[in-house]
């Protein structure tokens, strides 16, 4: 065997959505967050296209982040639509992550590949972000508020018309006695062999 396959099968299985409020006040380092995004360039990608696209958010930038997501929030829903727990969980997440990184799909002009494809591929980097988050012991949330599909984001980040933002991912020491535990549904409940 190539690699230690017990250990690759731990880090899968450990992956957890560690949410921010769970977080410590401990600072990611930088080198971390680049060994992150490092693993994250070596997902698939159908042609090759590369389209994924990182904007880290650490420090003053965790506080433009929560300006910008808790304003457009409140400009969007006004009156009953306002929810007072939705806007708080906007304003104040950002403060609690010792980083966010907003991913997004670039989409290739020349549009070879599917969308569907270009975006299978940027959720592939973001897997591979949160298993690198597990094997360092740090948690992390994958958030995709609908604020994050608008125009507008495309805007505040400077991405293009067509280009997507799929995830804002939030990262930070659990402040938690144990990792958290789940389970799965055994393979025999999702799988048809065909023989």
């Amino acid at each position: 065997m190539k690699y230690n396959l017990s250990e690759i099968t731990a880090i899968i299985r450990d992956r957890r959505t560690i949410y921010p409020e769970m977080y410590s006040k401990r600072k990611i380092h930088k080198e971390i967050i680049e060994d992150l995004l490092n693993n994250a360039i070596w997902a698939p990608s159908h042609g090759l296209t590369q389209p994924w696209r990182f904007h880290v958010f650490t420090d003053n930038g965790l506080e433009k982040l929560s300006q910008f997501q808790s304003q457009l929030y409140k400009q969007l829903f006004q009156g009953e639509q306002f929810n007072e727990m939705k806007y708080n969980k906007l304003k104040n997440r950002p403060l609690l992550a010792s980083a966010v990184i907003a991913v997004s799909m670039h989409r290739d002009p020349k549009k070879k590949i599917e969308e569907i494809e270009e975006i299978e591929a940027v959720a592939c980097a973001i897997q591979n972000m949160h298993l690198t988050a597990t094997a360092y012991g740090i948690g992390a949330f994958w958030a995709s508020p609908k604020l994050i599909y608008r125009p507008e984001m495309n805007e505040f980040l400077g991405i293009d018309e067509e280009d997507k933002c799929l995830a804002l991912f939030y990262l930070g020491y659990p402040n938690l006695e144990e990792w958290p535990k789940a389970h799965r549904k055994p393979i025999e409940y999702v799988t048809q062999w065909i023989n």
